[in-house]
Formats: C-alpha cells, structure tokens, sequence
C-alpha cells in the first residue's frame, strides 16, 4: 500500500463589520471528513468572539458541521480551523476500460443515494453548452477515466483562472459568458455538463496543496472545489477542472454535496446594518517523514 501524505491545515475566516453586530447565528463546513483514504488526526475550531451557543453536528450527506450563535454585540468574527490529517493516494485503484456510458447509474442499478447526484441543483442546471462540451471529451469507446481526464484537461485549457472575475454567486451561464472563472465555477460547469450526460458527480470541498508533481496547484492558499464521478468498480473519482488532474493525494476533502451551496464552508444570519468585510487565508503545509500527523 502507497504511504499516506500527511498534513496541517490553518483555515482562517474573518468578518469585519461597519457596525455593531446585535446577533447572529452561524453554520459551518470547516472539520475535514473521515473517509476511506483520509483520516483526521486532530481537529480544532476557535472562535472569537466565544459563541454563545455551539453545537456539533452531521448535514444530510454525512458531513460534520458545527452550528454557532453569537449573543453579545460584536464588530469582528475571527473563526480558525486547524487540521491535521492524512490522505492515502488512490488513482492506483482508478482503472478501468467501461466505456463511460456503462458508468451511468441507469445501468448499473446505483442506489437513490447515487442517483441523487445524477439531477440539477440549484448552482448546477443542465445547461445543453455544458454537456455538449462533456461529451467532446466522452465519445463513445473512450474509457470513462480517459475520458474524464480528458475533461478536466479541456475545461482548464479553455477557461481562464481569474479569482477577481467572479463570485460566490457567480453561475455557470456566467462562466460560458466571461470564460472567467475559479475553482467553484470550473467545477459547477464540469458537473452540468457530466450531470447531463446522466453521470453521479458530486461537488467536493476542501483544500490542495500548494505544489503537486507537475507544480503549483491554482486554488492553494483558499477554499477548493473539485469534482468525483461515481465509477462502477473504482468507487468515486476525483477529477480537478482547476488544475486539469485527477484529485488524489493532494486534494484534502471537508465535505461533499450537490453543489456549492450544500456545503459552503462559513455562512450565516447576522442582525446587523452596514457593509461588511471578509477576509479569508489558508494554508497547507505538507508535514516532514516522522512527523505525525
């Protein structure tokens, strides 16, 4: 079995306000998932000021999450999550020669917890461009993890990686319009377009760290997005638009879910007037042999 990478990771969200916030309350998707090739050494969450009310907890698709409220008046929120944490490499085990139209659930009678990822989503429609640009890369005879790699590749080429150029509210019409975009929208668009083609991909949250085997990773130093395919025989696979790879051993998962929304990593309601500021930083830090994570 290949050795696991470790690492630490330091998530820090700020919310600086112009006035005095009166309440809020407050959910998060900052724990890193246990899963079958990661495994959480240790976690932490602080937050400034101390909440009044916390509580720990899993959304509908088994992720952890924590819900907070702040009950005293407040013009900064500082929350800081900590991880250390290990993830096994896996595309060793992606292989496969099914052709990528015998990895649709309908013929591989998948269970409602896969078919569930085979439909739009509020962040995800089914746009004809997206899967007409899928299908480019998933021609028939083509084996479903070439293909997919294929895919990735393409929407990298042909989109420009440009965090000033959008949102988290940007959508994937906007994309198409701008050929602009980040991780989040790379992603929306690659799952329209395999959502159309009747394939399982969820939307995956997490982390990749800064350099990878063929360099640096775009999207290290923030919140990550990438896509996993549900393939008879292989379990999910990861796929990263951004970068135009397969995700393993460098990607650090959080949480998965339809889309964006289902898995936002700070969101909240707040009481309050005024604008708001947000500043965001995250750092991944690959931990030396010998170094436990």
């Amino acid at each position: 079995m290949s050795t696991a990478v470790r690492y630490r990771v330091v998530h820090v969200t700020e919310y600086q306000y112009s006035e005095a916030i009166a309440s809020a309350r407050h959910l998060a998707h900052l724990s890193p998932r246990t899963t079958p090739w990661q495994r959480v050494a240790h976690h932490r969450l602080a937050i400034d000021p101390n909440p009044v009310e916390y509580a720990e907890d899993f959304d509908y698709f088994g992720n952890p999450i924590v819900r907070f409220a702040m009950g005293a008046a407040h013009q900064r929120l500082v929350v800081v999550a900590e991880s250390e944490l290990s993830v096994q490499p896996r595309a060793a085990e992606w292989s496969s020669r099914l052709d990528w139209s015998q990895a649709r659930p309908a013929s591989a009678n998948a269970s409602l917890e896969v078919q569930q990822f085979t439909l739009a989503s509020p962040c995800v429609p089914l746009l004809p461009e997206a899967t007409a640009f899928a299908r480019e890369s998933l021609r028939p005879g083509r084996p479903v993890i070439e293909g997919l790699l294929h895919l990735s590749r393409r929407i990298q080429q042909s989109f420009i990686y440009d965090p000033q150029a959008t949102s988290v509210s940007a959508s994937v019409d906007d994309l198409l319009r701008s050929g602009r975009g980040v991780c989040q929208d790379f992603t929306h668009f690659m799952l329209s377009g395999l959502r159309g083609l009747g394939l399982a991909a969820c939307y995956m949250s997490g982390y990749v760290a800064p350099l990878g085997e063929a360099g640096a990773n775009q999207g290290a130093g923030a919140s990550h997005a990438w896509v996993a395919v549900c393939v008879p025989g292989c379990g999910w696979v990861g796929c990263d638009p951004t970068n135009g790879k397969l995700a393993d051993d460098e990607f650090i998962t959080l949480a998965w879910g339809r889309d964006f929304g289902d898995v936002t990593p700070l969101r909240g309601v707040i009481l309050a007037r005024g604008p708001q500021q947000l500043r965001v930083s995250v750092q991944v830090e690959r931990l030396l042999p010998g170094r436990e994570a």
